[in-house]
């Protein structure tokens, strides 16, 4: 003979789900896949680890939260409603779902999913910059990095706005909410006409260059690097005169190529010239150097597994 349980439930009202949410549980759920599963309680409650008179009460409160009896029992084993088939399938999607949302919280957390958006200067793409992208999605696929390639300053301005998550900039000045990390350092070059006449020589002094004319990027993009940049020429006693400004490397050396003037620039932009240009060593002691730059208290797990690479 078939006893129903629990015969004296009193089901909730459901006619407002969002109580009805508000009141179950993800124990509720695991509950009762395990009985519905084992057809048993007591081996039920064995593999909850708990003791059956707790998982009996859990599995009538379930009940009455749903509005519907999801269980019968028998002398010897438990079965399922209709009720209870249909609820035990959404309760297994439910906690499958539950699972897939912690993994993937858990994964954010620890930097390994999510979205990293990186400014950059383009001056940086020769110093190993791609290639370190590269070895960070190969050890974070899950992870999408978006590029921002912009001059110094803005990249800094984007950075303290949280519109970006870091930088990749040449000579930054301190700034007291933002944390800079050497990439590299090196030297300056002197971008002069194929044709023009110190174009074979192997070094050059920067005195050399006190009667030319010299295109240049503009102080707005990075106070400091403009500075650096022209450091040689102070040093030397002279201030550049600046007869043209242009918002990138590559536009400066094809207007030095064309013969609007000379310039300055760090060795590693020097790669990317045209072959209208020759670049030449400057002597003297002044270097750029490349940082990684993040918000002082950005301590995110996708930020630091970027530094480590």
């Amino acid at each position: 003979m078939i006893a129903v349980a629990h015969q004296d439930v009193q089901y909730l009202d459901c006619s407002d789900p969002y109580a009805v949410a508000m009141d179950l549980e993800l124990r509720h759920l695991r509950y009762f896949v395990a009985v519905a599963e084992e057809r048993h309680f007591s081996r039920a409650a064995q593999r909850l680890h708990m003791s059956q008179p707790p998982l009996s009460q859990q599995i009538q409160r379930l009940e009455r939260i749903v509005g519907s009896q999801l269980l019968v029992r028998t002398s010897r084993s438990v079965a399922l409603t209709p009720a209870g088939l249909a609820f035990l399938d959404r309760a297994r999607r439910l906690l499958a779902q539950a699972d897939e949302s912690i993994e993937e919280a858990s994964r954010i957390g620890r930097g390994e999913m999510g979205t990293l958006d990186l400014g950059f200067v383009s001056s940086a793409i020769t110093l190993g910059v791609p290639e370190r992208i590269q070895t960070f999605h190969e050890r974070f696929p899950a992870v999408r990095t978006r590029l921002h390639e912009g001059q110094t300053s803005q990249i800094l301005g984007r950075l303290l706005r949280s519109e970006i998550d870091l930088g990749i900039v040449r000579d930054a000045a301190p700034h007291a909410e933002l944390s800079n990390m050497t990439l590299a350092t090196e030297g300056f070059v002197a971008v002069l006409p194929r044709h023009h006449a110190h174009a074979a020589k192997r070094r050059l002094d920067a005195r050399a260059l006190k009667d030319e004319r010299f295109v240049f990027y503009p102080r707005t993009a990075g106070e400091l690097a403009h500075r650096r940049n022209l450091q040689a020429c102070l040093d030397a006693g002279f201030e550049p005169r600046i007869v043209q400004e242009a918002s990138n490397w590559v536009t400066i050396f094809h207007l030095v190529g064309a013969g609007v003037g000379i310039t300055v620039a760090p060795a590693s932009a020097a790669e990317t010239r045209p072959a209208t240009v020759v670049s030449i060593p400057l002597a003297g002691p002044a270097r750029s150097e490349v940082q990684l730059v993040t918000r002082i208290h950005d301590d995110r797990a996708v930020i630091h597994n970027f530094a480590a690479v």
